[in-house]
């Protein structure tokens, strides 16, 4: 594994846990005694490597949308800050984390940091060994408390609708814990591992059996499969089963049918017959009437209009425009006879049109041409400058971001 030559001095032989790229040629490396945060030759910052120390009594962070800053304090130096992409937040916590609470004494040497969560001030880590809580602003401080798989008796979880709580029995006092349903999942999958694991065991049965041997597994009664509603308790029965179980010398109720309440079709129907034959017979004489009558109207109509019968599926024209017809007739007669009238004369072509065809025809200018040559070259080299301007822009966004 090759590291930049500054790192490799920086180092003096000690041993890499972890390295974390932080983008770009940035990346940061853990050791067992310090952080390491090193920076590439960029536009902001020449190249460089900054230490950080384990042995810190806090560890604190700050989020924000693009940048996430880690604080350590220390009892006698001053505190000390470097700054990372905000996507790399929880790929760097972890090992720093890890490298913090080796430097504090609080794991052993050969215990590993299983996984490190954080649900709002809480925060959980899973070691090899324990289980260490810490709740406040800080991710770290000496305010924590721990819970050795040693000691851990029982383990069991309560399902929520909202959060998990784990239910870890130390010692013989229950300790419960709360965790988001979206994180609960992981967290106990891999809290059951690393206690197993410890244990020596490979079911959440056989580690509660193992730890507590005073309490003996009772097997639950076969009896309680079954529902027994005893003997003086009657079985539901349905609909169909009354009937079937009624008394036979009931006869059984009418049904109401939809011919029951319905009349005979045929009572009563010459009585409706003649009602209705008289009165239909009295609205066709009121409408023959007036049939008769709008014909009447119409014929004379026609008769006045000098329109004869025979053209009657068409609808006659009305006084104005045979008017408006009539004069346009003599018009043009009187026209004719005086020998004024005279056809349109077709459009010509403007001679603007004409001018603008025989210039397209001829040749370009060449000084025209040379002007529009030396006009590319020179929007050509405007867009390099740009795209050149482009990428330093782009750079210096990216070492922003990798928390320069």
């Amino acid at each position: 594994m090759s590291f930049p030559g500054i790192v490799q001095s920086t180092l003096g032989g000690e041993e890499i846990a972890a390295r974390v790229s932080l983008g770009g040629d940035d990346e940061l490396f853990v050791t067992s005694s310090r952080t390491l945060v090193y920076r590439a030759d960029g536009l902001l910052s020449d190249e460089s490597v900054e230490e950080y120390s384990h042995e810190a009594d806090r560890l604190t962070l700050s989020e924000g949308r693009r940048k996430t800053k880690f604080t350590l304090e220390y009892s006698l130096e001053d505190t000390q800050k470097f700054t990372i992409p905000s996507s790399k937040t929880d790929a760097v916590l972890h090992p720093v984390l890890a490298g913090v609470l080796n430097g504090n004494g609080i794991t052993e040497p050969g215990e590993t940091v299983v996984q490190t969560y954080r649900f709002s001030e809480l925060t959980l880590i899973i070691t090899s060994e324990r289980l260490v809580k810490h709740i406040g602003e800080a991710v770290w401080d000496e305010d924590y408390q721990e819970y050795h798989f040693s000691n851990v008796t029982e383990l069991a979880f309560e399902d929520g609708s909202v959060a998990t709580q784990i239910v870890l029995t130390v010692d013989g006092r229950p300790q419960r814990i709360k965790a988001p349903n979206e994180q609960a999942n992981d967290l106990r999958e891999r809290l059951k591992r690393a206690l197993f694991e410890y244990h020596d065991v490979s079911s959440l049965e056989e580690f509660n059996e193992l730890a507590s041997e005073d309490d003996e597994f009772e097997p639950a009664d076969d009896r309680s499969a079954s529902m027994d509603f005893g003997d003086s308790v009657d079985p539901l029965t349905s609909d169909s089963s009354e009937a079937v179980d009624a008394d036979p010398d009931v006869p059984p109720a009418r049904e109401n049918t939809a011919s029951d309440s319905t009349a005979d079709p045929l009572s009563g129907g010459s009585d409706a017959q003649t009602v209705g034959r008289t009165e239909p017979a009295e609205e066709t004489q009121a409408v023959d009437q007036q049939r008769a009558e709008t014909q009447s109207r119409q014929q004379t109509e026609r008769v006045e209009s000098g329109t004869s019968e025979g053209d009657d599926e068409f609808e006659p024209a009305t006084v104005e425009t045979a008017n408006v017809f009539d004069a346009e007739a003599e018009e043009a007669e009187a026209g004719r006879q005086s020998g004024t009238a005279t056809e349109p004369e077709p459009e010509t072509e403007p001679a603007s049109s004409k001018t603008s065809a025989a210039t397209t025809t001829t040749e370009t200018d060449p000084e025209l041409l040379e002007r529009i040559e030396s006009l590319e070259e020179t929007v050509q080299h405007q867009s390099d400058v740009i795209e050149k301007q482009r990428q330093t822009i782009e750079q210096l966004i990216a070492e922003l971001r990798q928390g320069r």
